[in-house]
């Protein structure tokens, strides 16, 4: 069936932007470090080394039911802006994306030593929804479950939108951000814990000790989803004596 368009679109040129794009040769730059968005035109991309770490929420599709709506958007502003404002605390993070109650960050990677910013993103933000479930307990209210999980790879950074519009948005691809979501997936289900960090990761963390001097690598243990994925349930200090001085308050 025909039907008569009523917008200003012209697919024509919709064909002519297709064949654009498809036809040039991109010019995809190796970078040491994560470059400023205002370096990405619609025909360039960096390729970086990087961290990604993905936050989500355990079965969020069932939260509408669980909670009245104003409750449940006090909820989610809660643990959006927590987690936004901790990943931005770091300076290796270099972008930070929402979608949904899925929260991501991208962290630059110079050298081994730099695993420690995302991982203590990670357990950090395991604390504060600790502390954001304490709260939801305190009013009666069941807690939530998140995922965590973080991959170390490359990426590539590219601009993505309706050129001339304003609307764009950067994009990162490749296997780290994949995996990334994936181990998040993974994580806080069928007996793996709330942490879920690659094996490349897990590697980095060699000799570097929490608190008490244990080592980072005995606090995780192997996957049950991935082999030579690790996971763990740490927590910042700090947080848990916040947690265990108010238990009954």
């Amino acid at each position: 069936m025909e039907v008569k368009s009523e917008i200003n679109y012209d697919y024509l040129d919709s064909i002519s932007r297709i064949d654009d794009y498809l036809n040039n040769h991109n010019d995809y730059q190796e970078c040491g470090d994560i470059p400023a968005r205002n370096r990405l035109t619609y025909s360039n991309g960096f390729y970086v080394d990087c961290y990604a770490l993905f936050v989500d929420i355990r079965s969020s599709s069932k939260l509408p039911k669980q909670y009245q709506k104003r409750v449940l958007a006090r909820i989610y502003r809660s643990y959006i802006s927590e987690l936004t404002a901790i990943m931005q605390d770091f300076s290796n993070c270099k972008e930070i994306n929402i979608v949904g109650d899925c929260v991501s960050g991208i962290f630059s990677r110079n050298g081994k030593d730099d695993v420690m910013q995302p991982f203590q993103a990670a357990y950090t933000i395991n604390g504060v929804v600790k502390i954001l479930n304490h709260k939801l307990e305190k009013k009666g209210l069941s807690p939530i479950k998140i995922g965590i999980g973080l991959a170390k790879g490359k990426a590539l950074m590219i601009q993505a939108g309706f050129k001339g519009s304003g609307l764009n948005d950067v994009v990162w691809m490749g296997d780290v951000v994949n995996q990334a979501s994936n181990l998040c997936n993974s994580a806080n289900k069928k007996g793996n814990d709330v942490i879920v960090v690659s094996n490349d990761v897990y590697d980095e963390l060699y000799g570097k000790l929490g608190a008490n001097n244990i080592p980072y690598q005995k606090m995780l243990k192997k996957t049950h989803y991935f082999d030579d994925y690790y996971t763990g349930d740490i927590t910042l200090v700090s947080i848990l004596e916040w947690l265990n001085s108010n238990s009954n308050k």
